[in-house]
């Protein structure tokens, strides 16, 4: 990873309760958070106790490094927004100011916490399409801004082999959003949705409470097989 090719925004504890329709049981599950980056999910949950495990290729940086580069391309980025701001929706956020102070307050959080949080293995520094962590490891694993989003740079091959390595790890994916960076819906989302429902998982495309950019308020459900017969099994 290079790090001056990244651009480092991170999201909070509460955007991911919007994002991924989180309840409070969801909460209390041991939670693998995928291509993490400089979010403050982990930091927060932490701190109320939650079981939260990150990972990121951008983890093989010092905290001091990350936050650096978080400031080299905040104005920018917000600038860019600020001239297209009738292209976002500001219904959580504001305004592009009280984006900015959002985003700020978030990478200062996660940075504060990293030092301590890499020490005590919360925050690994590993990437998709092939995790390290051992099979069922986790009840739970998210992929915030990662998968379809960058659809140009990934292949629907690619989202196939990340989401079934989240699935060998975890009996429920939860990945948002579902558009790319240029606000279409992922052109992977189809094929995906029809690979993991023919192996027998069940896939579903739920409407949750967090829009920034616009039509971006889903998010894609899988849960594995052996979980999906379960449930039958105990109605």
């Amino acid at each position: 990873m290079q790090l001056d090719q990244v651009v480092p925004f991170g999201r909070s504890l509460d955007e991911y309760i919007h994002m991924f329709a989180l309840s409070e049981t969801d909460l209390q599950k041991s939670i693998l958070s995928v291509a993490d980056g400089p979010a403050s999910f982990n930091a927060e949950g932490t701190d109320k106790g939650y079981k939260i495990q990150s990972c990121d290729p951008l983890y093989v940086f010092e905290a001091g490094e990350i936050r650096d580069r978080f400031y080299a391309v905040r104005d920018n980025i917000i600038s860019q927004i600020e001239n297209t701001r009738d292209s976002w929706v500001w219904s959580y956020h504001q305004s592009p100011t009280a984006l900015k102070a959002h985003r700020t307050e978030v990478a200062e959080r996660f940075c504060a916490d990293f030092h301590q949080g890499k020490q005590t293995r919360r925050y690994i520094a590993d990437s998709l399409p092939k995790l390290t962590s051992a099979t069922s490891s986790y009840d739970l694993c998210l992929c915030s801004h990662f998968l379809f989003l960058y659809a140009e740079q990934f292949d629907t091959a690619f989202h196939i082999n990340a989401i079934a390595q989240m699935l060998r790890i975890s009996p429920e994916v939860r990945i948002f959003p579902l558009l790319t960076l240029a606000q279409a819906q992922s052109p992977h989302v189809a094929p995906v949705i029809k690979h993991f429902s023919q192996l027998g998982h069940q896939c579903s495309l739920e409407k949750v409470d967090y829009e920034l950019q616009p039509g971006g308020d889903k998010m894609m459900r899988i849960t594995r097989a052996d979980e999906c017969a379960d449930a039958c099994n105990d109605k």
